[in-house]
């Protein structure tokens, strides 16, 4: 890539891109002071003086969309209009694996090559499609019922997914042909066919029209939101601790607690909905999103009034284009209906929600990182503190929330704290969400009360394929269970009492037949490419855990197989003691749990 922009000028399709996003080209002012006005503008001149530089990651989205590619002219272009150096632009266009910096075919297919497609035959198609520059192998595109799964990026057009895709279906999309949804009523919810009547979080999905208000409404959707607002926001948070809900995205931090310090700050504050659900194996947010997108609108702004936010973030990963099309349409739709923006249902109150898209970076799932992200830098951890309650996104005070957390509230709102914490346990409350893949008969989103033991769930998701090995739970930053733990309730305390997490919700289990040195080898890679490269710890123990690995699984140790089991344990403990976030603190669970478990090379 040459890096002196100043002599690389873009085409009109990029600037017109561009343009497009910032408002019209400069006409004469300077591009930073043009942009600054539009966003004055477009957020009536009293947000928090943020500056221009958070538009920076959907400038140069805009311009991939455009072209295929992030030129250099378009590289300079978007620093000139944002005043941003051009190697700030450069260093965050090249932090995301959906932006290219190189220039690539218009239309390019990334094949998943994680953990449960591997399993279910993208390897398969993988070779299938060997030697085309327009095909490249993908960590988990959220797509796991769906194996396997692609997501294809098409210049001037949506990105489109795949799913249980053939060479066949890949080379005609890729060659022009405009993809077909086989399965458009398909959310990944197969417990919709039981009926509505059994669930709570999941009624509609698969059962209404997504880009339907009236179908929402006439289904009891915004009956919260209207009694929300006459509940005021202090008795609304009293109501969500006497629900006893913990979060959903794997922290599992008290909700009230968590709004409560956010309150206590000051004035201004901010809230984020985290949708970049990008552990392997994790994909009911996004079931959620493409089949119910009003539950989370009407949520956002039901938390929004709680804490007093006028303006809420939507970080959806850029891998889901069905699911950010439906939440768009349902932004749209709500604000046009005086369910959001202005004086919203007459209350006085006003909220408005701004989608962003990830760029395909699995950090950007850890809070800060996400922040940054949407503030236009790399998506790299902060240190901690300040926490996000204190100073989160551009600075303030920030309540942020994943997907499934959030449409809980309008259950805690209609139905009262107390009822909502009546199911459960006494320390994991009320629904939980839970996303089967693996070798299960029917991978999905299955809803369930806190306690279902395992083994309900695989019987829930239509049982295991063959006689199961190993379970993963919680995602690659989980850890493999036995069978012998199949009886074990789904709760945050039964599962730590047994040294393992509930993580992200995945359940994913495998049969005997099962490579497991293959899975761990991927799991390690995976970690390797993954790590922002912030912090030693992380940076160079994930390469370092995958290099003992491979030579432990290959029978030929460096110097001796017990050194090299040793060796892992003490990269293990070193990334969880030294990392700055998560990715380091866990990226050993699954490959020390395999080994526990005997599962790797034979070894016990």
């Amino acid at each position: 890539m040459d890096l002196h922009f100043t002599s690389a000028f873009p085409s009109t399709p990029e600037r017109v891109a561009v343009d497009r996003l910032l408002g019209g080209p400069p006409s004469g002012w300077t591009g930073g002071a043009r942009a600054a006005a539009d966003y004055h503008v477009a957020l009536g001149g009293h947000h928090h003086a943020v500056g221009v530089r958070h538009r920076l990651l959907p400038a140069l989205q805009a311009v991939q969309s455009a072209i295929g590619w992030v030129s250099p002219g378009a590289l300079n272009y978007v620093a000139e209009r944002l005043s941003v150096p051009p190697a700030d632009v450069y260093a965050v266009a090249s932090f995301y694996a959906l932006l290219a910096t190189e220039q690539q075919s218009l239309r390019m297919a990334h094949v998943c090559e994680d953990v449960s497609c591997r399993t279910r035959g993208s390897l398969r198609l993988l070779e299938s499609l060997a030697g085309r520059d327009d095909v490249v192998p993908s960590p988990c595109l959220g797509q796991c019922d769906r194996s396997p799964a692609v997501l294809v990026q098409r210049a001037g057009e949506y990105d489109a997914s795949l799913w249980n895709a053939t060479a066949e279906d890949v080379a005609e999309v890729l060659e022009g042909a405009t993809p077909i949804d086989p399965e458009p009523g398909h959310y990944g919810v197969p417990q919709s066919e039981l009926g509505s009547d059994r669930l709570r979080l999941l009624r509609r999905v698969g059962t209404i029209d997504p880009y339907s208000l009236d179908e929402y409404r006439a289904t009891g959707g915004y009956a919260a939101l209207t009694k929300a607002l006459t509940m005021g926001p202090e008795e609304l948070i009293e109501e969500v601790k006497r629900a006893g809900i913990r979060g959903r995205g794997g922290a599992a931090f008290p909700v009230g607690a968590k709004w409560e310090a956010v309150v206590g700050q000051g004035p201004d504050r901010m809230l984020v909905c985290n949708a970049d659900e990008a552990e392997p194996g994790t994909f009911k947010d996004r079931g959620v999103m493409e089949g119910d997108p009003f539950s989370l609108v009407e949520a956002m702004t039901i938390a929004g009034y709680a804490i007093g936010a006028g303006r809420g973030f939507l970080y959806i990963r850029g891998e889901y284009p069905r699911a950010a099309r439906h939440v768009a349409s349902a932004l749209r739709t709500a604000t046009e209906s005086g369910l959001l923006g202005d004086n919203v249902l007459g209350s006085g109150f006003s909220f408005d929600i701004e989608i962003r898209m990830g760029g395909g970076a699995y950090i950007c799932g850890e809070e800060t990182a996400l922040f940054n992200s949407i503030e236009g830098f790399r998506g790299e951890p902060r240190q901690k503190p300040p926490y996000p309650a204190e100073a989160g996104l551009f600075g303030l005070p920030t309540a942020i929330n994943n997907v499934e957390t959030l449409i809980n509230l309008p259950l805690i709102v209609l139905e009262g704290g107390a009822a909502y914490a009546s199911r459960g346990t006494a320390a994991s409350t009320g629904i939980k969400l839970f996303c089967l893949s693996g070798d299960v008969a029917r991978p999905g989103v299955y809803e369930v009360d806190f306690g279902t033991t395992l083994r309900q769930l695989i019987d829930l998701a239509g049982g295991p394929l063959e006689e199961i090995a190993a379970i993963l739970l919680g995602g690659v930053s989980g850890s493999f269970v036995g069978p012998d733990l199949l009886d074990l309730p789904l709760t945050f305390e039964d599962t730590h009492a047994v040294g393992v997490s509930l993580g992200t919700a995945v359940v994913m289990p495998f049969g005997v037949s099962t490579d497991f040195d293959d899975l761990a080898l991927r799991i390690a890679a995976f970690f390797r490419d993954e790590s922002c490269g912030q912090c030693v710890p992380c940076r160079v123990g994930t390469v370092r855990q995958e290099e003992a690995l491979h030579r432990l699984i290959g029978g030929v140790p460096l110097n001796g197989a017990s050194s090299d089991l040793g060796l892992l344990a003490e990269i293990d403990e070193a990334m969880r003691m030294g990392s700055i976030c998560g990715l380091g603190h866990t990226a050993g669970n699954a490959i020390r749990s395999a080994i526990a478990l005997g599962l790797i090379g034979g070894r016990p």
